[in-house]
């Protein structure tokens, strides 16, 4: 009989006080028991187990400086790594990244990257969260409405009440119903369209969104993000381009 699937938040600091009750409560519950039924059905699920929670690892409650929120993880296989619209060194940079490079890059002069990982990002304090964590390969969509969007509810609750002066980045009209929690005295919500191929020339092109969000941080005393993402050197690595 094979172990029964628990949550555990051991390597995310700060989020378990506010969280650890969260992992318990009858939905959780389900969610885990759905989960282990697919892996049980031998279902191939993104990203790894490991990586379920790692935008909670990668940015400690007390660090969070800026939120961004997508929807789902990539589905395809070796894109998914838990935070929000990166993928790891060598995987091609999906387009509405592409697209959110090319705001970058007007908005700050910032060349784009050559790969997609926004680790870098994460861990100077930019909460790259996914409303739903998992997903099952080639199947968009196939965990939503299983419990990960309370979960995920809960912890934009939690910045909004245990962190000051953040700065939320709602993309796309999912993002911007999944921010409606959020205090706008208390922290900064700047809207757009969604930088996919389909949304970006309806209002994301040109927001001017980084430079915003790095003015507001320097105006409360915050360091601003360094949104800049260092080269990996890897001649090996396949961009995709």
């Amino acid at each position: 009989m094979k172990e029964e699937l628990k949550f555990k938040l051991d390597n995310a600091p700060g989020w378990q006080p506010w969280l650890k009750e969260e992992l318990e409560e009858p939905y959780m519950q389900s969610l885990a028991g759905f989960l282990q039924q697919e892996i049980a059905q031998d279902k191939i699920i993104y990203p790894a187990q490991e990586n379920w929670f790692h935008a909670l690892e990668a940015t400690p409650l007390d660090q969070v400086k800026v939120v961004i929120i997508g929807q789902d993880p990539y589905h395809q296989a070796g894109q998914a790594h838990g935070l929000s619209f990166s993928v790891p060194p060598g995987i091609k940079v999906p387009p509405s990244l592409v697209n959110i490079y090319k705001e970058l890059q007007s908005d700050l002069d910032i060349a784009p990257a050559k790969h997609g990982y926004l680790e870098s990002w994460a861990q100077q304090g930019v909460l790259l969260l996914n409303a739903v964590l998992t997903v099952e390969d080639s199947q968009a969509a196939a965990h939503q409405k299983k419990g990960w969007e309370q979960f995920t509810d809960r912890i934009i609750a939690t910045v909004n009440e245990q962190c000051e002066n953040v700065v939320f980045l709602l993309w796309g009209s999912y993002a911007q119903k999944k921010g409606a929690v959020i205090d706008p005295v208390k922290h900064l919500v700047l809207e757009s369209a969604h930088p996919s191929p389909l949304a970006a020339y309806r209002g994301f092109f040109g927001c001017k969104h980084f430079s915003q969000a790095n003015e507001y941080l320097v105006q409360n005393g915050r360091k601003p993000i360094d949104w800049r993402l260092p080269e990996i050197q890897d001649p090996q690595q396949n961009f995709g381009f």
